[in-house]
């Protein structure tokens, strides 16, 4: 059981390059396809969605655009996620894209503030 829950800890704590990386690797090796499997898995689950909605704990911060101030987001997207300035930019570009996954509402909360203070429109799910 402790291996287990090591496991999931270390899921819940992999950075947005690294789950794009594992969801790859997922797909290529295995051919799994990550987002079909969460919603087979879901249902599965004893048929409790309602009920599992309204304890939701985990949230996914979304970017949807840059905004008119691109460069400050940029910069802002490079610091919050420890990504290189390139990638950083191309997380950028291609929005919407998903900037971090499984965060606590109050991190959800304080990434969505300070990336609307730079310029860019996020949303949370």
């Amino acid at each position: 059981m402790a291996d287990l829950k090591s496991f999931a800890e270390q899921l819940v704590n992999l950075t947005v390059k690294e789950v794009n990386e594992l969801a790859q690797i997922l797909k290529d090796e295995y051919g799994i396809e990550p987002a079909a499997a969460a919603v087979v898995a879901g249902p599965a689950a004893g048929g409790d969605a309602p009920a599992a909605a309204a304890e939701k704990t985990a949230f996914d911060v979304i970017l949807k655009e840059a905004g008119g101030a691109k460069l400050a987001v940029v910069k802002l997207v490079k610091d919050l996620t420890g990504l290189g300035l390139k990638e950083a930019k191309d997380l950028v570009d291609g929005a919407p894209k998903e900037l971090k996954t499984g965060v606590s509402k109050d991190e959800a909360e304080a990434l969505k503030k300070q990336l609307e203070e730079a310029g860019a429109v996020v949303e949370i799910k």
